[in-house]
């Protein structure tokens, strides 16, 4: 049995498995559905043309009457993602038809989680109309997984092509809300950043406080605040990160989403994996003398933490300890006054778990949730 539909411009017909949307077809042609799922368009004048069946889950598309099948219901196909760098790499898409209104805008979407939106996601703009474009992505981390898409927009909304995924090259990197890029190491079970935090906004955006460079006025404050050591970006942030008191610790929205501050069980884990406290500081340290004071006692850095002198904030004393000491925070409170921390030495191997006053700057490295 034949079936034949007449004067089709956009009409899906479900047969099995084939789902067929015919758009753009000759104007005054036919198209007949076998039941042996061959598939045949009238040319207008004389001639059925046959189409071999497409794949499950395919859809059948003319462009100035020419037919071929697609794997996005939408006609868009996103392009394989080739010269991929640590920060870069090119895509972009083949739009086989307008659906009925203008394509306005063009380009691909892109995000570390799957299904990209141009509302929610980075995106590029390349042109308009249908037909082929290529895109430039850039600002991408090294060593990250990235989902790519492309886009087309017209009056009637936007519609996607297929999702495909591509590794940049590099280390593996992620960024908080000011932009500062960390790498990452692997430890055990454990994923740690490999710098120092250096934000000065939360998660969400909020501004945390840079509190008067008077001494009084820091040890007084009772709510989230950072500091640079001496106060002097210029010099220290790149390298040594920020100085954060407990409280901007204990907001939970210190570190970029994914990432936290770990606990003190956390810490201890990590220590117990190196062989213990005793042994720890020198396998977390940056080894040599570059940042450290001599003599950089056992510092091996074999596990790529590259932990750093950083020194500190603290009540009745600016800064202190740059080269010597480093000291990093827990999200663990000790009693209403004290919260754990661990600090590492320019003259012993020890990674030391001890307590101290929530008013002091330390410095925060990251675990992965």
């Amino acid at each position: 049995m034949i079936r034949t539909i007449t004067k089709i411009s956009a009409i899906a017909i479900l047969l099995f498995v084939f789902q067929i949307t015919l758009t753009a077809q000759p104007v005054g042609s036919q198209i007949k559905v076998g039941t042996d799922s061959h598939i045949s368009y009238w040319d207008g004048v004389s001639t059925w043309i046959p189409v071999a069946p497409g794949l499950p889950g395919q859809n059948l598309q003319f462009v100035s009457g020419v037919s071929s099948w697609i794997n996005n219901p939408n006609g868009i196909t996103t392009t394989a993602v080739t010269s991929i760098t640590g920060t870069t790499a090119v895509s972009g898409g083949t739009i086989l038809c307008d659906g009925g209104a203008t394509i306005t805008a063009r380009g691909v979407c892109w995000s570390t989680s799957v299904n990209p939106t141009i509302a929610l996601n980075t995106k590029t703009t390349d042109g308009a109309g249908i037909g082929s474009f290529t895109s430039n992505i850039s600002g991408l981390l090294g060593g990250t997984t990235y989902y790519v898409r492309a886009y087309a927009t017209n009056s009637i909304g936007t519609s996607y092509g297929d999702n495909l995924s591509f590794t940049t090259t590099g280390n593996p990197q992620f960024a908080d809300y000011d932009g500062n890029v960390y790498d990452m190491v692997s430890i055990g079970t454990q994923v740690w950043m490999k710098q120092n935090l250096k934000t000065t906004h939360y998660k969400n955006g909020t501004a945390i406080a840079y509190p008067s460079t008077d001494n009084t006025a820091w040890s007084n404050n009772t709510s989230g605040a950072y500091a640079w050591y001496n106060n002097d970006a210029a010099t220290y942030k790149s390298t040594y990160g920020a100085l954060y008191n407990w409280y901007a610790v204990n907001t939970g929205n210190l570190c970029p989403t994914g990432w936290h501050v770990p606990t003190d069980a956390e810490w201890t884990t990590l220590t117990t994996y190196l062989g213990g406290e005793v042994i720890a500081g020198g396998k977390l340290k940056e080894a040599g003398l570059a940042h450290w004071n001599s003599p950089n006692t056992a510092a091996t850095n074999e596990t790529g933490f590259t932990a750093l002198p950083g020194g500190g904030r603290g009540y009745g004393w600016e800064c202190n300890y740059l080269g010597s000491n480093g000291y990093l925070w827990s999200s663990t409170l000790n009693y209403s006054t004290f919260a754990w921390c661990r600090s590492v030495y320019y003259n012993i191997s020890y990674a030391d778990r001890t307590t101290t006053y929530k008013w002091n700057g330390f410095s925060v490295r990251c675990l992965r949730d």
